[in-house]
């Protein structure tokens, strides 16, 4: 059976927070969002480790090190997102085979569910590509011109929201990331590098409290979902 590996990208300032610090390090509950985020990956027993790629001035992440899961481990990360995850890749295939799974995870989605970790395992497990966490669409959807005047509805019976984690092999997901860099393209999710690279990933379905915290007021929100899922979804 492949190991399975996480990867965290957590470089990124998170402007649209309007924070003084970057949202990562926003008090979550009495804890970081990212520590939040690591305990829950870390706390899955199929994840052998977690490598989170932080920035090269993050003058944060030296203060969390030491009370994370012995599972983490960090590195420099880049500029945008796929250069995060390639240098987390980079490190991680120091010690995994190119046919080991890596699930790549947002910093920022502290309330992913041990369920839903365990679903894309059993599904995607055999699966010859690999897929993502996503969630059907379910409000109605406007195409509008550069005015913001509507120009059509947008038929969302074959649409989903794409979550994380996204899952595939090592080996594909790093060369499928080089590849695009390659060409000049920033990939903003991994399933953009391997639907580049002529495959087919499928997704699987995932709760949509799986909230990916983005402005201000989500932090309130997601504190509310993390006292509904209950202590046994606590690291």
């Amino acid at each position: 059976m492949s190991q399975v590996y996480a990867v965290v990208p957590a470089a990124g300032a998170g402007k649209r927070m309007g924070a003084a610090v970057p949202k990562q390090y926003l008090e979550l509950a009495g804890r970081t969002v990212l520590e939040r985020t690591l305990a829950r990956l870390a706390g899955h027993a199929r994840i052998a480790r977690v490598v989170v790629a932080i920035s090269a001035g993050d003058e944060f992440y030296p203060a969390l090190a030491p009370h994370l899961s012995p599972k983490v481990r960090d590195v420099v990360g880049g500029a945008e997102r796929c250069h995060s995850v390639l240098a987390a890749l980079d490190a991680l295939a120091l010690e995994a085979a190119p046919d080991d799974w890596v699930m790549v995870h947002d910093a920022a989605r502290p309330c992913v569910r041990t369920a839903d970790l365990d679903r894309m395992l059993a599904e995607l497990e055999r699966h010859a590509v690999g897929g993502i966490l996503a969630a059907p669409v379910r409000d109605t959807l406007k195409r509008c011109d550069a005015d913001g005047a509507i120009v059509a509805t947008v038929d969302r019976s074959a649409l989903w929201h794409a979550l994380t984690p996204q899952m595939f092999r090592l080996g594909v997901l790093r060369d499928a990331i080089r590849a695009a860099l390659a060409d000049g393209v920033l990939v903003t999710d991994e399933a953009m590098a391997i639907e580049r690279a002529g495959l087919v990933p499928r997704v699987v379905g995932g709760h949509t409290d799986n909230l990916k915290i983005t402005h201000p007021e989500d932090l309130a929100l997601a504190a509310a979902i993390l006292a509904a899922q209950g202590p046994g979804e606590q690291p």
